[in-house]
């Protein structure tokens, strides 16, 4: 069997297990509000989020594009699959490692991370696309702001309506919408997320001489819907404690206001095709709304734990993913 084909094979077999990964990593924060409010049981928000993170991925590409094409150019990408290969396992690692010290990392950061310092140490700086790449990070750093600004607007809008209501019954109201507002986000999370391995897959296609365009084959789209939606009824329990109960007390009418501002931020990010941390924006957004709510009802530690991972996964999943191409090389 040929080479190259087995080690294409193998890029689809680790970008499958990130997308899986992914899923109880990543969409544990699409869910985690409304478990949290019991809302809905984990059981029965672990099945809505498969269903709607599958659904949400079979619907765009955009961002899957994004990701062949805006880092680096796939049909030009010396030692292309070894980079991609590094790539996928410095994200992998990365995950895993915050997955389990309970820390709503970012699997986009990982990825784009790990991609961007595979690419320098196999062919230099110049391989980098930078007008692509700045796009994508203001992306990534931006969105977490904008959900933070909405969900601390919307909360307010959502406190002078409701001000003269009776708390109990609005609450049951609303633990009620949010049903729906949790349906929602996990669509509109998979809409984004998993579109970031159809990406990879796409390009060691390309890079393999298997694909002629940046144009995501339809079986690839299936194969990483399925595997996201595997990964989601997994569950990813250590971080539904995290970012449903630590960084404030959420009551329904809060977790209402932060899944629609988590969903209107990603899903936006999807239609001008740009990933973003569907883990950032989601916890930003809760942020957003204790503040607006109490601002010493929110545990700014856990914010703090946050932000420190938001800003250290890119450089040290660039250095992985750099370490590990080298390493590759000697052995590939």
């Amino acid at each position: 069997m040929d080479f190259l084909f087995v080690i294409v094979i193998l890029i689809v077999v680790f970008a499958l297990i990130f997308d899986f990964i992914n899923g109880f990593h990543d969409t544990a924060n699409a869910i985690a509000t409304s478990v949290s409010t019991k809302a809905l049981t984990p059981r029965r928000a672990i099945i809505l989020a498969a269903v709607m993170n599958f659904l949400g991925a079979l619907t765009f590409t955009g961002v899957a594009q994004t990701i062949t094409s805006e880092i680096t150019n796939p049909f030009d990408l010396e030692n292309g699959t070894t980079v991609i290969l590094a790539a996928l396992i410095a994200a992998i690692v990365w995950n895993l490692v915050t997955w389990y010290a309970g820390i709503p990392s970012s699997s986009s950061h990982a990825i784009i991370g790990a991609i961007t310092g595979a690419v320098i140490v196999s062919a230099g700086y110049s391989a980098i696309r930078f007008h692509g790449f700045i796009s994508i990070l203001e992306g990534l750093f931006f969105s977490p702001v904008l959900a933070f600004v909405i969900g601390f607007i919307l909360y307010s809008i959502i406190k002078v309506i409701f001000k003269n209501s009776n708390l109990a019954k609005t609450n049951r109201r609303f633990r009620m919408v949010q049903v729906l507002t949790a349906a929602v986000q996990s669509y509109a999370h998979g809409t984004n997320d998993a579109q970031k391995s159809m990406g990879i897959i796409t390009m060691a296609l390309i890079v393999g001489g298997m694909h002629t365009t940046t144009d995501i084959p339809f079986w690839v789209q299936v194969s990483c819907a399925t595997a996201m939606a595997l990964g989601t009824s997994v569950g990813g329990w250590r971080i539904i404690k995290t970012v449903g109960g630590k960084i404030m007390k959420i009551r329904p009418v809060n977790g209402v206001s932060a899944d629609l501002t988590g969903a209107a931020v990603i899903f936006g990010a999807t239609l001008i095709h740009l990933p973003v941390s569907t883990t950032h924006v989601i916890s930003s957004s809760i942020l957003g709304v204790g503040a607006s709510h109490r601002v010493k009802g929110v545990n700014w530690g856990v914010a703090k734990r946050m932000i420190v991972t938001w800003v250290i996964t890119l450089p040290i999943t660039a250095a992985l993913g750099g370490v590990i191409y080298y390493i590759l090389e000697l052995f590939l």
